[in-house]
Parts: structure tokens; sequence; C-alpha cells
């Protein structure tokens, strides 16, 4: 029999998720990101469930094999463009759309060799300052890729740094926006600007064709504590659940775990949960990071080990070997607890988490519920 460990991916939830991302921003294109193998989740795993988007966005070109190979037939994106020069005969046999952000991206363009028809996403470095060219050089790239015969259309793309609040001290979103707008005037071409965060924020409020909804399709809210999931009206799209696998009652002065970091005041009793940092969870995660037991909410105690981790189950009534726990997610008595509860109680994002589930934990995909 193996490990209790199991993570459970939500389908429905990711379908509804993808109609909250269509709510907020009406009239726009909305591309699911699937990069990091779909958020730690799987692309083969997510795919039915988001194949009503109108494209993909992702990073590397396998996993956009992999979705042609599921028979998807829409626009692909790659959000980081290509590496090589070689990666434009992939592009065109797999017919991907990719952004050019650097000058070697667009002296490769340029320079292919064969007639193509790219739809290219020229990056706007509008203050993230990662990828993308600056707004003094803009006009002058997208002109050159505006007379390169390869090119079938130029789309302009630029991301928000602050979208989930503020920046510099205004609006998350007000200066880059207007740096965005102001270099494009009256240039021809789409936009694409909207993360997940402003997606939600500001989705219904800015002109951009395309929109890239990511983490918010995996039931975390892209701008917590701000605003929770339920806020958003987002639902958790991956569980993790265990069990508890032993129960000991201590006294005081009795310690929990590893160098002793927990000491118990008055007797208690903990749960022993078959999850640890080798299943992904996070080794950092202090004292108190909630968890649920039979649906209950109450938090870890002391350190996270390899295999295992203990959970204070002293006030909760018929807890015994088998109990389910949740680790986030969905219980199956019907409550919920957020990834992004139990991230911020370990110094983290929900995104880390989701990515970080290690290959020893055996996936279920459940369409129901």
């Amino acid at each position: 029999m193996p490990r209790p460990i199991r993570a459970i991916i939500h389908q429905n939830a990711l379908a509804h998720n993808l109609q909250i991302a269509r709510k907020s921003a009406p009239q726009h294109a909305v591309f699911a990101v699937v990069k990091a193998n779909a958020y730690g989740h799987g692309i083969e795993r997510v795919y039915s469930a988001l194949k009503s988007a109108d494209g993909f966005a992702l990073l590397d070109i396998e996993e956009a094999k992999r979705l042609r190979a599921l028979g998807w037939t829409g626009p692909i994106l790659l959000l980081e463009g290509i590496f090589s020069a070689q990666d434009l005969f992939d592009c065109t046999q797999y017919q991907l759309s990719f952004t050019v952000h650097s000058a070697r991206q667009l002296q490769w363009v340029r320079q292919y060799p064969e007639s193509a028809q790219f739809d290219i996403f020229l990056k706007m470095n509008s203050g993230m300052n990662r990828l993308g060219f600056q707004p003094q050089h803009y006009r002058e790239v997208w002109q050159s890729l505006h007379e390169c015969s390869a090119v079938n259309s130029l789309t302009h793309m630029m991301h928000f740094s602050d979208a989930d609040g503020e920046r510099l001290g205004q609006s998350g979103i007000e200066a880059q926006l207007k740096t965005f707008e102001n270099t494009i005037q009256d240039l021809p071409g789409e936009r694409s600007m909207c993360n997940s965060a402003a997606i939600l924020r500001h989705g219904s409020q800015l002109s951009s064709k395309t929109v890239r909804a990511g983490i918010l399709l995996y039931g975390s809210s892209p701008d917590f504590p701000q605003h929770s999931i339920q806020d958003w009206n987002l639902q958790p799209s991956m569980s993790l659940r265990s069990e508890i696998i032993a129960i000991q009652d201590l006294q005081p002065k009795q310690t929990v775990g590893y160098g002793s970091t927990f000491q118990v005041e008055q007797a208690m009793k903990i749960g022993i949960v078959a999850c640890g940092y080798a299943d992904g969870y996070q080794r950092i995660s202090a004292t108190g990071t909630p968890v649920l037991v039979n649906g209950i909410r109450t938090g870890t105690v002391g350190r996270v080990s390899m295999d295992m981790l203990a959970v204070d189950v002293t006030e909760i009534e018929n807890v015994e070997i088998g109990s389910e726990v949740v680790l986030w997610g969905k219980s199956r008595f019907g409550s919920i607890l957020p990834i992004d509860d139990v991230a911020q109680a370990s110094g983290t994002v929900g995104y880390e988490l989701m990515c970080g589930v290690t290959a020893r934990v055996p996936f279920f995909i459940e369409t129901q519920g």
C-alpha cells in the first residue's frame, strides 16, 4: 500500500477560474498560462479544463509540443521567446507565436532563411526591468520587424510589476501604463499587457486584446493578503492531502521534532502526518502553519522533517490513524484551506508551493465537486 499523500487536481475549479478571468476582462482574448508544467499541476491534467481558453502561453517549446499532441490547434505563445535561431524552425512547424525582447532575437528573426509568417509579441520594458526593449528603442525595433517579410503580425506587449498594489506611492499600473501608451502611440497592432492581478483589478478598464491568466487559474489570489480567493470567487485547483499515521499524547516540557524547537506547555495531542519536505512541503514552515484535520483548521507543531510533520489535534474530536489531513486545498468534509494562507505562514507564495510538489507524490484528477 502506498503512502497516503496525494495531490488532487480539481478540473471543475480550473474551468470555474477561467470563467472568472473572462468575466473580469470582458471582450478580451484570454490566454491560459501553463508554464512550469501548468504551475506544477501537469499540462495533460489541466488541458481538458482549460481548452476553452482563446490560447495558451508558456515558456518551453517542448511543452508547446505537448499541447499540440493533446489536440490543441489554437494559438500558443512562448512568453520568453526563442533561445536560438534553430527554435524558429519549431515555431514554423508547430505554429507558435513568440515574444521578441532582445536584439539577438530580433537578429534571428530578420535572418531567418525560409519564408514564414510569424506572429510576434514585441516586449517593452516599461519598468519591470526583466525583459524587453527600453521605450526609447522600442519604435525602432517595431519598425525593423514591421519591414521584415517573415513577420505576419506584431502585438505590443508589456508586463506590470505591481498590478497587485501600489508602485512608488501611486497606482501600481499608472506609470508603466503611461510609458507604454506614450511609446506605442500611433503604431498599429494589438496589445497584451494584463497578468492575473491586472485582469482581476483592472481588466474591465484596460484596452488589451490579449490577457494572460496565470496564477488566478490555479486558485491563488494574485494580490493576497489584500484580497483572498474568496474575495475574487476563485476555487483551489490543487489539494495536497495526506493522513494521520501516528498519534502522540504529550505532557508539559516534552518536545517535538528535530532540534526540540517546540516545547509542550500543557498536555496536548499531536498527529503525525505522512508529508515532509521531500514531498514539497516547505521545511521552513513555522509552528502554527495552518492545516485541516478532518476538515477542521489547526496548525503544525515543530520542525518539518523529510517524510513527516506534526499537527496539533488536541481540540479535534474523533482523530484516529487514517484521519484526513489537508495541507492545502479542499477537504472531503467541504472546508477549504487556501494555498495562500499556507504560503504566508511559510514565508513564500502559493506559486512556489504548487510548483514544488515532488515527483514521489502521486497525482489524481477530480472532475466533479
